[in-house]
């Protein structure tokens, strides 16, 4: 019984597909619009499964938000790295390309809406974004996390009938 436990452990740590996450892949999916190609407003929230082994069990999500005529998206998201070095949950970005591998594991696209109607929802999302209430926590299981995060704005934008993968651990948080 206990060569069998050691196999198992031996397979379960060399299946991750990349333990270096400086290495992984952050290369763009190809999934979010061109900036250049596409003036009107635009949000995205993805997912992607998380780094490494946690992969298996659970995703990280993100929003990305391009308001009309931008050359580039608002990106946001929780991680747990900002909160440890003292800096705010939520961490903010501007990108050309939202829809970055996330370390090595390809985005899922969850959402997307265009045009007016996305144009009418981005003051409600970020003013959801800043009205977050776990600003300062971080905590993988259960929460708050980046699955938290991501089902907040869902809730309090309801318009967006957002609906997150059973694995977005940390989700349940927020209700």
């Amino acid at each position: 019984m206990k060569y069998y436990t050691i196999i198992l452990l031996l397979l379960f740590v060399n299946a991750c597909s990349n333990n270096d996450w400086r290495t992984a892949s952050r290369e763009p999916a190809g999934i979010a619009p061109v900036p250049s190609e596409e003036s009107r407003a635009v949000i995205e929230f993805y997912a992607a499964d998380a780094f490494s082994w946690r992969g298996w069990f659970a995703v990280h999500p993100w929003i990305a938000i391009k308001e009309e005529q931008a050359s580039e998206y608002s990106v946001y998201e929780v991680t747990g790295w900002q909160v440890k070095r003292g800096l705010p949950a939520i961490r903010e970005y501007q990108t050309p390309t939202p829809d970055r591998y996330w370390f090595g594991a390809k985005p899922e696209l969850l959402l997307s809406i265009k045009g007016d109607r996305a144009k009418v929802l981005i003051p409600k999302i970020k003013a959801a974004i800043a009205l977050y209430p776990w600003m300062n926590e971080y905590s993988v299981f259960p929460g708050p996390n980046s699955n938290t995060f991501v089902a907040w704005v869902g809730l309090q934008v309801p318009e967006l009938e957002l609906a997150l993968p059973f694995n977005a651990i940390g989700s349940g948080y927020a209700k």
